[in-house]
């Protein structure tokens, strides 16, 4: 009894560090997954001390919707970004099952739960807006960003690149999508490789990355500031996270 309680004490110890360390990095999932076995650990822990048996049963592995998924990549990307690249990184980092196919109807999705019950869900999945304040094909943001995150000037595109990029390396993974995900986008970064076929150095590639956007950032910021501005005071809530279709759009949200 002895060896099993220190075993489930040592285990316990761990999932606490994992739960913390998923934490710090906002990968929810693992949390959600490190605390479930957490609580199955402590149950037994509490079932030896007390001399009586566990009725607990191994809790399934809860389905992670193509929605949450979604929001993952985005999350740990921090900028507006393609489906292809939000796939990516959910192959990556996060284990994930969802296809580029199954994000065509997603925004329009979110769009309707939106307008049909206004804020009822604590995120939804929304469109980059362009400087014409309509949605910008094929981006993808989240509404608990600020304005200036997903609203896209002329720079825009470039800085969310080298962004993305210092977030996939900034993030490990011992999947090996990781390394060939981070050795695509380090290619079109300039400094960012030495020549090589193998990964990456992935403090050479945000060095590289940050270096460019050291010349970009302050005009971008500028841009993005001026079209955040714009956006606040032509659109109304549900054009400020999907777009306006038309200056018509924009009009009838000013007339309300």
């Amino acid at each position: 009894m002895s060896d099993r309680l220190d075993d489930l004490e040592r285990r316990i110890d761990e999932l606490r560090a994992g739960v913390r360390k998923a934490m710090r990095v906002r990968d929810g999932a693992t949390a959600r997954a490190l605390r479930a076995e957490l609580r199955t650990a402590e149950r037994e822990w509490d079932a030896l001390v007390s001399g009586e048996p566990s009725q607990t049963k191994p809790e399934p592995p809860r389905l992670v919707t193509v929605r949450e998924q979604v929001h993952q990549g985005l999350r740990l990307l921090g900028a507006a970004a393609q489906p292809r690249l939000v796939v990516a990184v959910s192959d990556a980092f996060f284990g994930g099952t969802i296809r580029s196919a199954q994000l065509t109807s997603l925004r329009r999705d979110e769009e309707r739960s939106f307008r049909s019950s206004p804020h009822g869900r604590p995120y939804y999945l929304c469109a980059a807006l362009t400087d014409r304040l309509s949605p910008a094909r094929g981006l993808l943001t989240l509404s608990t960003w600020p304005l200036e995150r997903r609203v896209v000037g002329p720079l825009s595109p470039r800085v969310d690149f080298l962004t993305c990029a210092i977030a996939v390396a900034s993030h490990e993974s011992p999947d090996g999508r990781a390394d060939r995900l981070l050795l695509r986008m380090a290619r079109n970064i300039p400094g960012a490789t030495d020549g090589t076929l193998g990964p990456p150095d992935p403090d050479r590639v945000i060095e590289a990355a940050r270096a460019e956007l050291r010349v970009h950032g302050d005009r971008d910021t500028r841009d993005r500031a001026e079209l955040a501005e714009r956006a606040a005071a032509q659109l109304g809530d549900a054009a400020r996270l999907f777009g306006a279709a038309t200056l018509s759009t924009i009009k009838k949200e000013n007339a309300k």
